[in-house]
């Protein structure tokens, strides 16, 4: 029913070795019975309105798309400075994942890792189309199944 999602706070593979176990965050794995128990409108969602937590709702779908694909569920934070919302491990190395609900898609969570553990890319999920610039590949939120 819900899918771990846990702190990394040493970028080194493999990272389940670096995985903090007493630091985590818990993701439902249906986003439908997310927003239920919400008790959000259908309208909200279908009419795009803006409202805060729509950001935890974008993130716990990638959460979902990442387990089905079998991706473990990592994220990364700097002692509240900055949090990066989820690491995959792949031929690349360790990427850095920042989920947006909407086109604003600046994050200086995600520039603070890419400064300091410089990946080979970063992904950037969001609102906007596919795209590739200043060495982030940006992914729209219907392809997250795609990520692997």
């Amino acid at each position: 029913m819900i899918y771990k999602c846990t702190v990394v706070n040493d970028i080194e593979i493999p990272l389940k070795v670096y995985a903090q176990e007493n630091y985590f965050k818990l993701y439902l794995n249906d986003v439908g019975i997310l927003t239920s128990l919400l008790k959000l409108d259908f309208a909200d969602i279908l009419l795009n309105r803006e409202f805060r937590f729509k950001g935890g709702i974008a993130e716990n779908y990638v959460a979902s798309a990442f387990a089905s694909n079998n991706v473990d569920l990592y994220y990364w934070t700097s002692r509240n400075e900055a949090e990066v919302d989820f690491l995959i491990y792949n031929q690349a190395g360790i990427i850095p994942v920042e989920v947006k609900a909407g086109e604003r898609t600046r994050s200086r969570s995600l520039d603070t890792y890419i400064e300091k553990y410089e990946p080979k890319y970063a992904i950037r999920i969001s609102a906007k189309n596919f795209g590739f610039e200043n060495n982030i590949k940006s992914i729209p939120l219907y392809a997250t199944f795609c990520i692997k």
